[in-house]
């Protein structure tokens, strides 16, 4: 069995660092991923270019739903050309209609727009028909489809994940994502048959001074931040690694 893939999703330049040199094969770069991940900056593009392993950018231009704009449109297609100005490998996109089923006119003038590879982002959990969304995403040229399986956790949507593997049959990659850790990667991989798994790796860095002053004024939270964790980008990349093994 060939080498299962990781992708790390960061929102800095050192946490992108802290995955590539971790184990991770992709990098998704967003900014905010407490927002579930937006558009990162041009700088920060450029700076992650750099890496050596491929970067996606996340063109998503705020938080909330996939219904986007006509003028929020306009900016995700600018968003784009960035990308591709910064020498990033690929991007990250979803956009759904008021029907709750893919954007197609949106999607296909974007990847049309575009020459970069792109991955379809979890709007397709969203949507109304997700076996549909997952031909549609095959037929619009999408390289691969991140989902949950439509549950809050690739875990718990483990039936969908494995019929969305079993309608793609090679034609496009089904990459699980959402909760996913090491000590869950094993069961994931095995029962949906999905070949990429994608992960934050993400632990939380309490602050050593909890009543610092960006604590008292709502810049960070009194939890602490979170950031990549190289051990748990270890973690995951072994237990995927584990798994090939015992697969052959």
């Amino acid at each position: 069995m060939t080498r299962l893939s990781l992708e790390v999703c960061v929102d800095t330049l050192e946490g992108a660092w802290t995955a590539a040199e971790n184990g991770a094969d992709r990098i998704e770069l967003c900014a905010a991923l407490s927002e579930g991940g937006l558009t990162p900056s041009h700088g920060f593009m450029v700076a992650a270019a750099k890496l050596p392993v491929p970067v996606y950018a996340m063109i998503r231009p705020r938080s909330g739903d996939f219904l986007y704009s006509d003028l929020e449109k306009t900016v995700m297609l600018r968003d784009m050309e960035a990308a591709e100005q910064a020498g990033l490998a690929g991007i990250v996109i979803g956009a759904v209609d008021n029907q709750r089923h893919l954007d197609r006119d949106f999607l296909t003038v974007a990847l049309k727009g575009t020459g970069l590879p792109a991955t379809l982002h979890r709007a397709v959990d969203t949507v109304q028909d997700y076996l549909k969304a997952i031909e549609d995403a095959i037929e619009l040229g999408f390289e691969r489809v991140l989902t949950s399986g439509q549950a809050p956790k690739a875990e718990e949507g483990l039936l969908l994940l494995e019929q969305a593997v079993r309608l793609a049959d090679d034609r496009i990659s089904v990459m699980a994502g959402s909760g996913i850790t090491a000590a869950n990667a094993n069961r994931i991989l095995k029962t949906s048959g999905v070949s990429e798994l994608h992960a934050s790796c993400s632990s939380v860095k309490r602050s050593q001074q909890p009543q610092d002053l960006e604590t008292r004024l709502g810049f960070v939270a009194e939890a602490g931040s979170k950031d990549t964790d190289g051990n748990a980008v270890q973690a995951l990349r072994k237990a995927m690694d584990q798994f090939t093994e015992t697969a052959v």
